[in-house]
């Protein structure tokens, strides 16, 4: 451009002679540089892209401007044309200046497409290392967000897996907690029959014995504490049941996010860490355009904290429940020892007071016995004394009965007549006495029989009472089961 309107010089007078490896600018064909660089051409066009097939075919009409060299079609190489000589043509030849100013206009278009060839391969230069630059930098930063990503699920994965580490855990001992109160339930049953079996032996027990006294109404509250506890116990079971149902569930809903986590972790990793130069890669055409996407980083990020807030809840319920059911079998076997223990105290009261009335009744019918012996001797004695009256009497009478036997006036009413009769009262009112007090000595016999009846059915339903209090009921209650297996322990 700076030899624009200066003097001809011999440079641009005569111009240097075109290099045999000239080739045209690259602006001036249009063809050369259009759809040349499409991403799949590389592999697939053997020819070069930066020689245009425009210079060929400029090239091939070149040759025209000699006609001799057309070959056998042609004139024939030592043959010349006739020149014509015709001065009208004349008029139609270009003068020097068109010839001059025809060599400028090419100069100028030749620089001017020089010019703009070279900005564009600056700027296509430059537009490359912008390109690359941004390329480099877009991948760049989807690298950093992947690796973002990576590190939000590595964290959502370690609570996950802590989280359902602590689940687990809590399940187990949750369910270990169930089995011991399934156990602990199952142990009251034979403290319940003891109970009732008791209740039931106590109801042979024979005439006065048969009372509700304070062993009764113990055993009684004793089956009631016992129903009471079994029925705690089996609603604490239903919750456990429940519960550990509700566990299972979170821990499965944790369990299906872990392994989605995992996969994901796994495929956001193997993406992190490819790289230009990596095995693998390949065109995927159109998936930029396939969204299958269901959530955002939000809702993502919410729904394994959801996830993770339910299972923290259903956790802490599951521990609550855990040490209710704790302290319910440590309540329940302390109420069902206290009534146990209330009871055998009853029962030992009990036999003590029915012990101590049987050595009583044992020793009066001793003195029963006894006096039943000595009355019968006084029986005997008072019948022989009886016996022995009477012959006086016999002796009394024989002799009043010889004396009237006695004539005239030797019957007289003298002392030995009034001795006599006074003798024969007094032996008859001794043996009219002496009967009265054997008929009392019989019925007096006859009482202490009767008493000694009385205490001998007493101390056979007192020995009664303290067999079944003493043997079967406390037999049977020593096999009450120990606190350790009443709390669920084997």
């Amino acid at each position: 451009m700076e030899f624009l309107g200066s003097t001809l010089t011999a440079t641009f007078a005569h111009p240097s002679p075109t290099p045999p490896n000239f080739l045209p600018a690259i602006s001036t064909m249009a063809s050369s540089y259009k759809n040349r660089f499409p991403h799949y051409s590389f592999t697939h066009r053997l020819s070069l892209p930066w020689r245009p097939s425009t210079y060929y075919k400029v090239a091939s009409y070149s040759p025209t401007l000699a006609p001799l060299s057309r070959g056998a079609e042609g004139p024939c190489r030592n043959r010349m044309l006739p020149f014509i000589s015709n001065r009208t043509t004349l008029f139609t030849r270009y003068t020097p200046d068109d010839w001059y100013r025809s060599n400028l206009t090419n100069y100028k278009e030749s620089e001017s497409s020089r010019h703009n060839a070279e900005r564009l391969r600056v700027d296509t230069s430059r537009m490359i290392q912008d390109k690359d630059q941004q390329t480099r930098n877009t991948q760049s930063d989807t690298t950093k967000n992947l690796g973002e990503r990576v590190n939000d699920i590595g964290f959502w994965k370690s609570e996950l897996i802590h989280e359902l580490d602590e689940m687990i855990g809590e399940t187990n001992a949750l369910t270990d907690v169930k089995k011991r109160l399934e156990r602990a339930l199952a142990e009251t049953e034979a403290p319940l029959q003891v109970a009732q079996e008791c209740l039931f032996h106590r109801e042979k027990r024979m005439g006065i014995d048969l009372i509700h006294d304070d062993v009764e109404k113990q055993l009684l509250t004793e089956v009631d504490v016992i129903k009471s506890c079994q029925e705690r116990m089996r609603q604490h079971l239903d919750k456990a049941i429940a519960q550990l149902a509700a566990d299972r569930a979170v821990q499965h809903e944790l369990e299906k996010d872990l392994s989605d986590k995992q996969t994901a972790f796994r495929i956001d990793d193997k993406c992190h860490h490819l790289r230009n130069t990596s095995d693998g890669i390949s065109y995927y055409k159109g998936v930029e355009r396939i969204d299958a996407t269901i959530s955002v980083p939000e809702s993502w990020a919410k729904f394994t904290d959801d996830n993770i807030l339910r299972s923290q809840s259903e956790r802490a319920a599951s521990a609550k429940l855990r040490n209710d059911i704790e302290n319910l079998l440590v309540v329940t076997a302390n109420e069902m020892w206290n009534q146990f223990n209330t009871v055998n105290v009853a029962f030992t009261n009990r036999i003590s007071e029915t012990g101590d009335a049987k050595n009583k009744i044992q020793m009066h019918l001793a003195k029963t016995l006894q006096e039943i012996f000595q009355t019968e001797m006084a029986i005997e004695a008072i019948r022989k004394a009886i016996r022995d009256k009477g012959a006086p009497l016999k002796v009394a009478q024989t002799r009043l009965d010889e004396r009237t036997r006695r004539t005239n006036v030797e019957l007289c009413r003298d002392t030995a007549q009034l001795r006599l009769v006074n003798e024969v009262h007094e032996i008859d009112d001794t043996i009219q006495s002496l009967q009265q007090r054997l008929r009392d000595a019989e019925d007096t016999l006859q009482a202490l029989v009767h008493a000694k009846a009385m205490l001998e059915h007493d101390l056979a339903v007192k020995s009664n009472s303290l067999f079944i209090d003493q043997e079967k009921c406390m037999g049977m209650r020593k096999s009450y089961p120990s606190t350790l297996r009443l709390v669920g322990y084997s």
